[in-house]
């Protein structure tokens, strides 16, 4: 493995300061909780069952291996990454509604990882946790600059759960052809893509993103998650067949990860200056270089089964405070998912009568 041996700047070591509370961050957080269970409790009296207040639907369940990297250089040798190993993760596929769509309402698509038997200092809310989770997904820059902006995504979403599938569909279907029109002369648009413009391509095949940074050891870091073997980096792009299929995308890992292993790249790009490479306003894309830190392969699986979803979509809880010390979420995004994810995971639980608790090994992972 080849890694840069300079960089133009070096890495910010992190310093307090350089997290600014927002204004009335409190009243946010509030906001932001009664929005996603607002969410949440439609669905649950539309069909009986609490999902996530957002990345409700999984198209994808899978059990992997992170191995990190032998002989990282000692910027990127922190926290996780420090030493080399292999540790079992959980990796979780959805698109980002609170409701549960037809896939044809194409939005963006969200991975998460949930590694296992992580050593090292807690947070005070994860003593006796063994868990490191990544939330990432498939763009490198956040929708909003703050909390405060970011709410007011989260009541369009809480306004419309729902209402019209049908006209959502065919609203996505427009949103796609024009998206397809600003991609031809080199453009993309956030916002189109948000509202369920998203090209309807293959799930497996996109890269993903933290967009919001976390502490790495002693620096501030985003990470990228890059699919590498041969056949996985193949579906980059690759269009998948969504009509009458409102499961689609769970069809199409379905069909790939039953005949082939995959293989994914985990990459961290490191915080240099706090223009370039801000902490508080993720809407910025940083140019620092990305440098491989760890490789997570999975063999072929089922992929999806209704088992493995009471499993994972009800037992489990995914949330990039669920950390070791040396891999604290950074930012006023961050801050606020703190106390909201907890607040969405309880509301699943009671509603639900599934518990939750963080894993300390894949013994019960049953593809049924």
């Amino acid at each position: 493995m080849d890694f840069p041996t300079r960089h133009l700047k070096q890495p910010l070591p992190y310093d307090p300061s350089y997290e600014v509370l927002e204004e009335d961050e409190a009243e946010t957080i509030a906001g932001l909780q009664e929005q996603m269970r607002d969410i949440a409790g439609t669905v649950h009296q539309d069909s009986g069952h609490a999902p996530r207040g957002v990345h409700a639907k999984s198209h994808g369940l899978l059990r992997g291996t992170l191995r990190v990297l032998d002989n990282l250089p000692p910027d990127y040798s922190q926290g996780l990454f420090a030493a080399s190993g292999d540790y079992p993760v959980v990796m979780r596929l959805s698109t980002t509604p609170g409701d549960l769509l037809d896939d044809k309402v194409s939005t963006p698509r969200g991975m998460a990882i949930k590694v296992i038997g992580v050593p090292g200092e807690r947070l005070a809310d994860g003593q006796g946790d063994v868990t490191q989770d990544f939330i990432m997904v498939n763009g490198p820059t956040f929708q909003a600059p703050t909390a405060k902006k970011f709410l007011g995504s989260v009541k369009l979403l809480a306004a419309t759960t729902d209402k019209a599938p049908g006209l959502k569909k065919a609203l996505s279907a427009a949103l796609q052809g024009a998206e397809k029109v600003i991609e031809a002369v080199g453009g993309e648009s956030a916002t189109l893509v948000s509202l369920g413009g998203h090209p309807q391509t293959h799930i497996l095949g996109e890269t993903f993103f933290s967009q919001v940074p976390i502490l790495f050891g002693r620096y501030m870091a985003k990470l990228q998650l890059v699919p590498v073997s041969p056949e996985l980096a193949m579906l980059k792009d690759q269009t998948v067949d969504l009509d009458h299929k409102p499961n689609g995308l769970r069809g199409a890992v379905v069909d790939f990860m039953t005949e082939h292993a995959a293989e994914w790249e985990l990459r961290v790009q490191l915080c240099t200056d706090l223009d370039e490479t801000p902490i508080e306003d993720p809407t910025v894309e940083w140019t620092t270089p990305w440098v491989a830190v760890a490789r997570i392969a999975a063999p072929a699986q089922a992929g999806w089964t209704h088992g493995l979803s009471v499993l994972v979509d009800d037992g489990m809880q995914f949330s990039p405070w669920h950390c070791i010390a040396a891999h604290r979420p950074l930012g006023s995004i961050m801050r606020v998912r703190r106390a909201v994810y907890a607040a969405s995971a309880r509301f699943r639980a009671e509603r639900n009568g599934t518990p939750l608790a963080e894993p300390h090994n894949l013994d019960h992972w049953q593809e049924h």
